[in-house]
């Protein structure tokens, strides 16, 4: 009775002992990358972080919602304002963490002005990166909005177009890989990063830092205070963080603390 009473005192210490784990959705750059990143850091602290690397916009916040996953880090505020009104969901920000520029590619053409009569372009399909994209395309002449400022603008919102531009909508992840299809392409940068464009160099416009989409750390409400949780939302604001941010991505991603 006395060893078995000490092989349960055993189990129960070393089960004190185990690390939390934490399993959190991402895309693949940079997301997943600065995930990676802190992992080591808060395997000291007792967390254990498992990176899921999703290519949409859409399931990472399902399984979260559905508790298949813990957390995901891939989106900004207005998008996931968005999301939870469609869905019904109540997914929470935990914290934001950096900035990515959306910007306009061409593989045709090398400014703006050459840009002609007529051209395609395509566009985010999501309700607020497809707004967030003509807000863009406002703000460097190329079309005018009903609402200046409405980040929820969608092509039928358009009220000038003097090139008459045909601009279509499409799954973000697939913008890259019709870049050569089209005339303009407003892509985000971590689908840009993907396709190995430099955003800082390739795209002909591109949001400054004044932009209000920063991409957060996403949970629920019952496990967003967590420990596990804290301690990931401090590693991801740490100086270490910032310094990785801004020597790999060189200015096409921007830290938000």
């Amino acid at each position: 009775m006395k060893r078995l009473l000490a092989a349960f005192a055993a189990v129960a210490a070393l089960s004190a002992h185990a690390n939390d784990t934490l399993t959190v959705a991402a895309t693949a750059v940079p997301h997943a990358e600065i995930l990676e990143f802190v992992k080591p850091q808060l395997a000291k602290e007792g967390v254990d972080l498992n990176v899921k690397v999703f290519t949409d916009y859409i399931q990472p916040n399902v399984q979260v919602a559905e508790k298949r996953l813990d957390a995901n880090f891939f989106q900004h505020q207005p998008y996931l304002d968005e999301f939870n009104k469609g869905k019904g969901t109540n997914l929470v920000a935990v914290t934001g963490v950096h900035l990515e520029p959306l910007g306009a590619y061409s593989s045709k053409w090398k400014s703006l002005a050459d840009i002609p009569g007529g051209a395609n372009v395509v566009i985010p399909n999501d309700a607020t990166n497809g707004g967030r994209a003509l807000l863009l395309l406002q703000k460097v002449g190329l079309i005018k909005l009903k609402d200046a400022n409405d980040i929820l603008s969608t092509p039928k919102d358009i009220v000038e177009n003097s090139k008459d531009l045909k601009i279509r909508e499409l799954e973000a992840a697939t913008l890259p890989r019709v870049l050569t299809q089209v005339d303009l392409a407003l892509i985000n940068t971590n689908y840009a990063l993907e396709a190995k464009l430099d955003p800082s160099k390739d795209a002909l416009a591109i949001e400054g830092n004044d932009s209000p989409y920063v991409n957060i750390l996403v949970a629920r409400p019952d496990n967003k205070d967590s420990p596990a949780m804290q301690k990931l939302a401090a590693a991801l604001h740490s100086p270490e963080v910032k310094a990785f941010i801004q020597d790999k991505y060189k200015g096409a991603i921007l830290p938000a603390f």
